[in-house]
């Protein structure tokens, strides 16, 4: 059963548009944040420091796919967010506070909010141009 869960995950991110798979990258982000929260709340070191490094993976590969020659100043201002998430991070796993993943949690969501605001912009605009 695990197998046919784990190819339907596949499948399905395979054939995700460009803009689901960008709100997938921002949803597991946000997930592992909350599970590494929640590990320092049970003081599980090693879950911590798990789901720290999966949100750290994710926010580098968001950064790596900036593209600046297109994206201008909001590619650097992105690519300024995500130095700063990564930056707090490291300080929560290397000193076990929450603080620091509460803040890299507060923008996450924003990011993501707003992302999911402006995919539906595009959407409506162009079902209005067809």
């Amino acid at each position: 059963m695990k197998n046919a869960a784990q190819k339907y995950k596949q499948t399905s991110v395979q054939s995700a548009s460009k803009e689901k798979i960008l709100l997938m990258l921002y949803e597991g982000a946000i997930r592992f944040v909350k599970q590494a929260i929640a590990a320092i709340d049970r003081k599980d070191i090693a879950d911590r420091g798990v789901n720290i490094g999966r949100a750290f993976d994710i926010i580098n590969e968001l950064n790596n796919t900036l593209n600046h020659d297109v994206g201008g100043e909001i590619a650097a201002n992105l690519e300024q967010l995500y130095m700063f998430i990564c930056e707090q991070l490291t300080k929560a796993n290397a000193t076990g506070q929450r603080q620091p993943l509460e803040e890299s949690l507060k923008v996450l969501e924003t990011l993501y909010s707003g992302w999911v605001e402006a995919i539906e912009k595009i959407k409506r605009e162009e079902n209005l141009n067809k």
